[in-house]
Parts: structure tokens; C-alpha cells; sequence
């Protein structure tokens, strides 16, 4: 391998590879995003310079299509790499790429999460719809490769990514490299599809300059999701109130020394640990003993107790589990029920289940602790929408948490990390956390720029952030919010903070639904439709419309109701009213944060 420093002095060069030695695949995906994006950073903050000259086409593109920003990081630490190994390629967004495009390249790269029940991302939808059109134009000159983000506990698994790679092959283009599915813990899988990647590029392009690692630049915080941040917790507040059929939390989390920043619209990553009551029932049915040797997720050498205490998913039923458990104990029936036939049949029995109901259904006699672990996926983090502003509570971090409790086929069942911050982390101990990026979900650029926010239940939390960060920051424009939850009385979240912001003038407007204090439920879409031509105003404004919350009821309905409001106020058939509402998507003006 040559030695290379390109415009650094030796001494920058030996730094540089030091440090990248030492990055975990997850680092090294940050370190190459933020690369990318930070020449435009620069030149943002010059004016003065000189226009850039396009870059000549090259005929590859890295295209991404991005729900919450994994795929788009991804795919921006692929343009980098591609760029620093001297082979000129686009990075495009699938909802600002252009059809014609596809025409003209000759290799694409496609990074595209599922989102919801299998259905693409909004960001990539007018993509989708066009290559699954008659106007697709056929690719027999192209070659593609597609990294397909998903999680394998929903039963739609990447389907978005495969839907693509089935679809470009069949309108002719040829696969350089094969599809790789990734489930949420997708950072090494994405390394090893890039690294396929860029070997199959480099062999097409001819001899290059070897560089060994990605460069790399010290990033503001060495925490992440491999190395989670130490966050003690401040204060653990129930938000409902006395008779509500709900258990909220408002959570204060320190990072006061992490290094760690967020922007209104990210989540903060919190790694649970699993509930020592299910860790010792899961034990126990097994017949295994807790003081077992055995590898864990992280290769090290560990108790059984304490790997299903903090490294494996113990709850959740996947379809990768249930197949290697099927495999483990020979089970007939549940090789019968896995059957691509008998796909409602295994989607009724999923439904309520956990981990341990499998177990218990179909006993395995004389099972090794190392085998049975083997089913099991790492313990995935889970995401919460964070509901502050870091320039308002600079070493704070706040999350509104729903705690998870309810029974299914005669168990109690306790959410893993809902119940973690409420129930098992006392004030003053600590919680594992790093913040995950959603450049998708953010605050217009134009502070003057009027918004509308959609957040039932907890999905309002985005939106105190939302109206901390403009309150802080001094902005001008108008700000609308729809809140809906069960009971009034009980269930009306952060209903101080919304009054005195409404006294203030800082929130413009607040409309509220409560669907259980009344015989006729009313959601947040019918007060949508109340004020339908308040609300189509603000758009001909140029306000920027959020929703956060539930993805399968919740999003949907509200979509349908702004199609209805637009069609009903511009007096225009739903075919335009639904232009119109794509458009807003296309703009960026319309974003969703739903789950």
C-alpha cells in the first residue's frame, strides 16, 4: 500500500490514521457523513467565495430514501468514501432526484429504509410511484446495488429495498453487487455492503490510490450508539394524572460534560436493560443456569444472567427467532406455522406474544445456554423523540415517555425501556444514551416561516423542543399546535407550558381533541377539518406541516384529512389536492416523525 497524506503534512496524516484505527463501524459512518456535509457547512458560512463549478456527471449515483436519517447518513458515508478514493459520483435524495436521471446513469447505489407497514419512506414515495409506473423506462445499460434498512420485528421486513431491487431488475438493470438487508442494528452490515461496493467500483475504475480508512476528523463527542454517554438521571415526573388509564413520564436526563449535541427533531438512543423478573422466568423455563460461561453480543465472556440482562432482545418475536428456534426444538407445528402460506396464521400468533410464550409452548429438553442465545438478536436501543431545546437546557436532555404495561394471554407485559426509566433507575443513577440524528425532521430554516404541529399523546414531545428552540432563538413566526389525547382532565400533557406559551403569544394557536370525554370520539384530524380553511391558509402562507406519533392509525388519518381540507379550501378534485400535499413533501414543507 502507497503512503498517502494528499494535502495534510505527515504528522496530520499519522493522527488521522491513529484515530480511524480506533472507530467502531458506527464512527466511522458519523465521521464519513459529516465530511460530506461539512464542505457545504463551510461554504455556507462564505458568501464571498467564488461560485463552484458543477461536477461533471459521472453516471453513479448514491441514492438514498430516508424516514428518520439512517439511510441518508449512510449513503452520505458512501459519497465520501467514493469521493476520497478518487471516483466522482452524485448523492441524491430520492425525493428531489430527477426521473430522467435514471436514463443517464449507469451505476446506482440505493440505501432505502421501511417504514411503518412496509410501505416506503415520505421522502421516497413520488420515486416509488414512478419506477413502479408504465413510465419507467427500461435499465438494460445500468448496474445498481441496494442496502435495505429495516427491523425484523415488523412482519414487512426491508421491503421497501427489496421491492427496489426486484423492480430495477426487472426493467433490465444488473446487479454489481447483491442486496444486504439490515435489521436496527444495521452499522456493521452497512460497512461490509460499502466495502463490497467499493471493491466492485475500484475494479471497474482501474488502479487507484489504497487508502486504508476513511479520513476523519475529531467529532464534537466521542459517545455513541457503541459507546453510550453516562447520563445521570434529574427528575422522573408523571405527567398524567390521578385516574388516567395512561402512565406518561416526563423525563430530565444530564449530558452536562458528553459533548453531545442535539437540534429540535432528533431522538436520544437509551440502551434499556431488561427486566430482572422476565431475565429469571425466561431462566427458569429454560432450566438453564444463570451462572453459565457463555459469549456475548459484544464477544466477551459473560453469565447467561447477565447477557439476558443487557446484551440480547428477550421480548420481542422476530421471525429470524422464531425460525432458529423452530430449528432448536424441532417443533413441527411452528415449522408449519412459518410457512409463507400460513403468513395470517403466524401474524395472529405473534400478536400479544413474547419470547417466553414460545418458550413455553414448545420446551426444548436439555438446551445449552449457548445455543438457545444463538436465537436471540442483540438488544436493540430504543428512540425516543427528545422534548427540549439544547440552547434553552444546555446539559439537559428531556424525554415524554409512555410507560408500557398491559396484559395479553393471561401475562403481564412491561415495555423494556418504558419501564426501565419509570420503574428501575432510580434519581441520581444512570442511564446509557447517545443522540440519533433525524436531519428529516427539523425546524424551517426561516425562523419567520410559520409552522403547524401535529403531536397526539407522545407525539407532542418534538414540539416543546420545537417551541423551546423558537422561544430561545427569537423567532417571528406563527406557531400552531393540535393536541389529542383520552380524558382532559387526566391526559392533557404539559398543559401549563401550552397555556402560558398561548399567553405569551408564543403559541399562535392550540387546538385540542380529547376522544373519551365525550359518546363521539373526536381526534386530532376533526379539529383539522374544523379549521380547514384557517388551516389551508397558513399553507398558502408557506407554513411547514409536522405530524409525530402513532404510523398506523394517527398518520394515516391525518393525511387523509389535510387531502380533504386542501380539496375542500381550493375548491380542486382529490387527484389535485393530492398534487398539492405531495408538493408540500416534495418542498419539505410537509414532514412526518411517525412510528
Amino acid at each position: 500500500m502507497s503512503t498517502f497524506s494528499g494535502p495534510l503534512s505527515p504528522q496530520q496524516w499519522e493522527i488521522l490514521k491513529r484515530l480511524a484505527e480506533d472507530l467502531s463501524p458506527e464512527q466511522r459512518l458519523w465521521v464519513s457523513g459529516y465530511l460530506a456535509g461539512f464542505g457545504g457547512a463551510e461554504q455556507k458560512l462564505a458568501p464571498s467565495s467564488p461560485p463552484q463549478t458543477a461536477e461533471p456527471p459521472s453516471g453513479i449515483t448514491v441514492l438514498f430514501g430516508s424516514q428518520t436519517g439512517n439511510a441518508q447518513r449512510i449513503a452520505k458515508a458512501l459519497h465520501a468514501r467514493l469521493q476520497q478514493s478518487g471516483i466522482s459520483a452524485r448523492l441524491e435524495d430520492m425525493a428531489t432526484y430527477k426521473s430522467a436521471q435514471l436514463r443517464r446513469d449507469r451505476c446506482l447505489f440505493v440505501i432505502v429504509s421501511t417504514h411503518g407497514e412496509g410501505e416506503p419512506p415520505d421522502s421516497a414515495r413520488p420515486f416509488y410511484e414512478f419506477l413502479f409506473s408504465k413510465k419507467a423506462p427500461k435499465l438494460d445499460g445500468l448496474q445498481f446495488s441496494v442496502l435495505a434498512l429495516g427491523d425484523t420485528s415488523y412482519e414487512h421486513f426491508c421491503k421497501t429495498g427489496r421491492e427496489f431491487d426486484s423492480r430495477l431488475e426487472d426493467l433490465g438493470a444488473s446487479r454489481c453487487h447483491p442486496r444486504i438487508d439490515c435489521d436496527v442494528d444495521y452499522e456493521e452490515a452497512a460497512e461490509a455492503w460499502m466495502k463490497g461496493v467499493l471493491e466492485v467500483l475500484t475494479q471497474s475504475q482501474g488502479p487507484r490510490v489504497e487508502i486504508s480508512t476513511p479520513a476523519a476528523a475529531v467529532p464534537v463527542s466521542v459517545y455513541s450508539k457503541k459507546q453510550p454517554f453516562p447520563a445521570v438521571l434529574l427528575d422522573n415526573l408523571r405527567l398524567t394524572g390521578r385516574g388516567s388509564t395512561k402512565d406518561v413520564r416526563h423525563i430530565e436526563l444530564s449530558i452536562e460534560g458528553s459533548g453531545l449535541r442535539f437540534e429540535p427533531g432528533d431522538a436520544l438512543g437509551v440502551l434499556p436493560t431488561n427486566r430482572p423478573e422476565t431475565v429469571a422466568d425466561l431462566m427458569e423455563s429454560l432450566g438453564l443456569d444463570p451462572g453459565a460461561i457463555i459469549s456475548a453480543a459484544d464477544g466477551a465472556e459473560t453469565t447467561l444472567e447477565d447477557a439476558l440482562l443487557h446484551h440480547y432482545e428477550i421480548t420481542t418475536l422476530t421471525r429470524p427467532f422464531l425460525e432458529n428456534y423452530a430449528a432448536l426444538s424441532g417443533s413441527t407445528e411452528l415449522r408449519e406455522l412459518l410457512k409463507d402460506e400460513n403468513r395470517d396464521r403466524l401474524r395472529d400468533f405473534v400478536y400479544g406474544r413474547e419470547i417466553i410464550d414460545v418458550v413455553r409452548r414448545y420446551p426444548v429438553s436439555g438446551i445449552m445456554a449457548d445455543h438457545f442465545v444463538a436465537t436471540l438478536r442483540k438488544l436493540p436501543p430504543r428512540l425516543y423523540s427528545i422534548a427540549s431545546s439544547q440552547n434553552a437546557d444546555p446539559d439537559e436532555v428531556h424525554l415524554t415517555v409512555a410507560v408500557v404495561r398491559y396484559e395479553s394471554h393471561g401475562v403481564e407485559r412491561h415495555g423494556v425501556a418504558s419501564t426501565f426509566l419509570a420503574d428501575r433507575v432510580p434519581e441520581g443513577e444512570k442511564v446509557p444514551v447517545y443522540v440519533d440524528s433525524n436531519p428529516n425532521f427539523r425546524l424551517p430554516e426561516d425562523p419567520d416561516a410559520p409552522i403547524i404541529m401535529v403531536g397526539p399523546g407522545t407525539g407532542v414531545a418534538p414540539f416543546r423542543a420545537f417551541l423551546a428552540e423558537r422561544e430561545v432563538m427569537g423567532a417571528r413566526g406563527k406557531n400552531w399546535l393540535f393536541f389529542g389525547d383520552r380524558n382532559f382532565r387526566t391526559d392533557f400533557l404539559y398543559q401549563r407550558e401550552w397555556l402560558a406559551h398561548r399567553k405569551n403569544g408564543l403559541l399562535t394557536r392550540i387546538d385540542v381533541a380529547f376522544s373519551r370525554d365525550d359518546d363521539a370520539k373526536v381526534y386530532v384530524q376533526h379539529r383539522m377539518l374544523e379549521q380547514s380553511r384557517q388551516l389551508y391558509a397558513w399553507l398558502e402562507e408557506g407554513a411547514y406541516f409536522y405530524v409525530c406519533g402513532d404510523a398506523k392509525r394517527m398518520a394515516p388519518d391525518v393525511h387523509e384529512a389535510l387531502i380533504s381540507v386542501v380539496q375542500k379550501e381550493a375548491g380542486v378534485d382529490r387527484e389535485r389536492a393530492e398534487d398539492y400535499v405531495r408538493n408540500l413533501q416534495t418542498a419539505k414543507r410537509y414532514r412526518r416523525d411517525v412510528y
